[in-house]
């Protein structure tokens, strides 16, 4: 498992100015809409707004490398041309996909931890009342849901070489979408917000508001922490199982050994 762990971060180490790029562009985006809550008038409104819309920024930026990570571990293996040696390897499958999960979200981490210190440099707002362990509970908490609808969004590059890395970045916009990233949900049209309610980053992101903005104890945020535990129940099962059966036929008509 570590030796997976490993290897993701030498990957990392030689695409390192390509990782310079995406810190970058992460950095970027959050100093960009965070700025747009610079344009409300009254003062303390507005230092609430910036604070809500960067919270949406980081957590999502660090939600979606999770995704991100875990659901182009195949593409990441055709680029390098080893998910042949990789699936028939004397290793169980479990071991391979922990060890990427693991370093989705070590590196996660890494860089939610880099964009907020550059965002923090760059704007000036008070955490004095936020409740910090709370905000990193909810992180810990909503990992595993993430990383189960990565699993199963890895399952399309390895049944379509041709489109699944295309698909995968299909249902990360429609999680960006419905989870309320940079608004609340109640603004979607109806028949959106039912969808809203299935996204994990719905539930993760109304928490870490409740913990950063207002302060509230882990208590009050048991509704939605329960609401991400039982959904990451779920969802990594059911992304085990669905990847299982997805190898099991690709090894079987041999769209392993395709790269396009």
């Amino acid at each position: 498992m570590y030796a997976f762990v490993e290897r993701s971060f030498d990957l990392v180490r030689r695409y390192i100015t390509w990782e310079i790029v995406f810190v970058f562009y992460n950095i970027v985006n959050a100093l960009t809409i965070g700025l747009i809550g610079t344009t409300i008038k009254n003062q303390e409104q507005r230092a609430e707004m910036i604070l809500y819309l960067v919270i949406g920024a980081l957590f999502w930026g660090f939600m979606s490398v999770i995704f991100e990570e875990v659901s182009n571990s195949i593409t990441w293996e055709r680029w390098e041309g080893t998910i042949e040696y990789t699936f028939m390897a004397p290793i169980r499958r479990i071991t391979h996909l922990t060890g990427m999960c693991l370093f989705a979200i070590l590196y996660g981490l890494a860089r939610t931890a880099i964009v907020l210190v550059a965002v923090a440099s760059f704007f000036d707002f008070s955490l004095q009342k936020a409740n910090l362990i709370g905000a990193l509970l909810v992180l810990a908490v909503a990992s595993p849901a993430f990383i189960g609808l990565g699993l199963i969004a890895a399952v399309l590059p390895l049944l379509s070489p041709e489109r699944g890395a295309q698909a995968t970045h299909i249902i990360q916009g429609i999680i960006l979408l419905v989870s309320g990233v940079y608004y609340d949900v109640s603004v979607l049209p109806a028949w959106l917000q039912p969808l809203a309610y299935l996204s994990p980053g719905t539930y993760a992101l109304q928490a870490v508001r409740k913990a950063i903005l207002d302060g509230a104890a882990i208590t009050s945020l048991w509704p939605d922490l329960l609401a991400l535990i039982g959904i990451g129940m779920i969802l990594i099962p059911l992304g085990l199982f669905v990847f299982s059966t997805a190898e099991k036929y690709a090894m079987r008509t041999g769209k392993l050994k395709r790269n396009g």
